[in-house]
């Protein structure tokens, strides 16, 4: 039988749907503390499905700092501290670059960067002042080896892995933790037209971008990962008194990023000589 968890506060991002809700609903089914963001209020009320004390559901604008400051000032007025942070909010933009336009990309990096930014910006002087806090900021695999046809996505997830790994060393002598999770595909709405953005702007010549979409649209309802066990798997993550900086889930981004690994390394060894050439 599973131990008892320690009570904690969540300050859980892009709530409503997907990862991040069943992150929520598992934790209230731990007694855990929970104040979970949405641009819809009321849809996250009746996503989650809890009445009780636990539970603060809030409407935010990951976007406007201001409307993240006081989200997270709120939490830490209702619960008294802000323990774990999950960035989950975000959304896959698909195209080549010639084919998005700059509203489109700019829009991409509000909510998958810049909301994360805000976030941990703001929520850090208060795990700064208790000299404790865990900030899990859910990248993709895609933000360590990316695909064809998502361009814009890939440059948000590695700036959200890359961030996150300064982060952690920039935080640790404050007590304060930092993980990156990069997930393979799992089956949630990610893959409809709610939660994945294509370029309305097609240029014939990118045949094999098409392709790739056509492939991953045809996967919604079909991805290996069990959503239950990829927020478990998380949840866990935040009760580690250890966390790793880098937390890969389901056995895609395991493959994936084994074959970049091997990739990387062949062409860092045949570049030795061209890279050391270099030195005075």
């Amino acid at each position: 039988m599973e131990s008892k968890k320690e009570q904690k506060v969540w300050f859980v991002t892009g709530a409503s749907k997907g990862l991040g809700l069943s992150i929520v609903k598992q934790l209230l089914k731990l007694n855990q503390k929970v104040a979970a963001t949405s641009r819809n209020k009321e849809a996250l009320i009746k996503a989650v499905d809890f009445t009780g004390d636990n539970f603060l559901p809030l409407e935010v604008n990951l976007a406007d700092n201001e409307s993240v400051n006081a989200a997270i000032m709120k939490t830490n007025d209702v619960f008294s501290s802000v323990d774990v942070l999950i960035n989950n909010a975000g959304y896959g933009i698909g195209g080549s670059l010639e084919e998005l336009n700059d509203k489109e990309v700019r829009d991409s990096f509000d909510v998958n960067v810049f909301g994360t930014i805000n976030t941990i910006r703001n929520v850090l002087p208060y795990m700064r002042k208790q000299k404790s806090g865990h900030i899990i900021n859910i990248s993709s695999i895609a933000g360590f080896a990316p695909g064809i046809g998502w361009t814009a996505y890939a440059a948000t997830k590695f700036a959200v892995a890359g961030l996150t790994e300064a982060l952690a060393q920039d935080v640790k002598e404050l007590g304060i933790k930092a993980t990156a999770v990069l997930p393979g595909a799992f089956r949630t709405s990610f893959l409809t037209d709610e939660s994945l953005f294509l370029s309305e702007n097609v240029i014939p010549d990118y045949t094999a971008i098409r392709e790739t979409h056509s492939i991953f649209k045809a996967k919604d309802g079909h991805q290996q990962g069990d959503p239950e066990k990829g927020s478990a798997v998380i949840i866990e993550t935040g009760f580690n008194p250890e966390p790793p900086v880098f937390l890969l889930i389901g056995s895609d981004a395991y493959n994936r990023a084994k074959t970049k690994i091997e990739d990387l390394t062949n062409q860092i060894g045949v570049s030795k000589d061209i890279t050391t050439s270099t030195d005075f």
